[in-house]
């Protein structure tokens, strides 16, 4: 229990630092301690809530809308093809599935830092990337390596890349919330858990938001990236060895 509110709060810290971190941090952790369903389940609430709060703090600094429409639409899509793999597939796939999306997401950090993505042609790829991280969120519950990673390569300023983020993540949650209802991953319990889980994570926001203004953005991606190569190598260690 411990573990998970601290899990719970340091990603508070860096969404508020960052703009994004929380399933990044918190689904591994949570499929490690538990199961993917549940993790997934339990950032309903936080996924919705704390970037709809972003997205109003950062409204006047968006991406144009056709940009986020296609996007975002696209983000639904996958989501719902990415929850029914969640249904047919089994506890020890997902948990794989989580490490796989973790290594994919660190590769991609460490080959492309240099990458810079002209706005023209992340327009043209803005749906099928939406689409891959839809599915990646609905089936394991963090669509980072495709959706974050993405708009990470366009050099966006701070505040474009946290505000179009955040609508990006509000459309698939949209999306996600009743996909898990129809699925019956998502019931009372699990939604109160949710809220709670949320009442954490916005503890740690408004140090995160201090501290993403005095940090270089460097220090939260190492810190990430060496948590979640920790947790890759423990799922897959967990996965060969039963």
């Amino acid at each position: 229990m411990l573990i998970t509110l601290f899990t719970l709060l340091a990603a508070g810290v860096v969404k508020g630092a960052i703009g994004s971190g929380v399933p990044v941090i918190v689904v591994p952790v949570l499929t490690m301690l538990y199961d993917v369903k549940l993790a997934i389940a339990t950032l309903v609430v936080p996924n919705l809530v704390t970037n709809a709060l972003q997205v109003w703090q950062f409204r006047r600094h968006l991406l144009p809308l056709r940009f986020l429409a296609a996007f975002s639409i696209a983000g639904g899509l996958g989501i719902m093809l990415g929850t029914w793999g969640l249904v047919v597939l089994s506890p020890e796939q997902l948990s794989l599935g989580v490490a796989v999306a973790i290594v994919l997401y660190l590769i991609i950090k460490l080959t492309r830092r240099q990458l810079a993505l002209p706005f023209e042609l992340a327009q043209r790829v803005a749906f099928p990337v939406g689409l891959i991280g839809g599915v990646l969120q609905g089936a394991a519950g963090m669509s980072a390596p495709a959706s974050v990673t993405f708009l990470n390569a366009m050099r966006l300023q701070r505040p474009v890349f946290i505000g179009s983020i955040s609508v990006f993540f509000v459309a698939i949650t949209v999306v996600q919330v009743p996909s898990l209802l129809s699925a019956g991953l998502l019931d009372a319990h699990r939604a109160m858990m949710s809220t709670l889980a949320l009442l954490v994570i916005l503890a740690g926001m408004p140090l995160g938001a201090q501290l993403g203004k005095r940090l270089p953005h460097h220090w939260f991606d190492n810190l990430i990236m060496l948590l979640l190569a920790t947790i890759a190598v423990k799922i897959v260690v967990d996965f060969l060895t039963h």
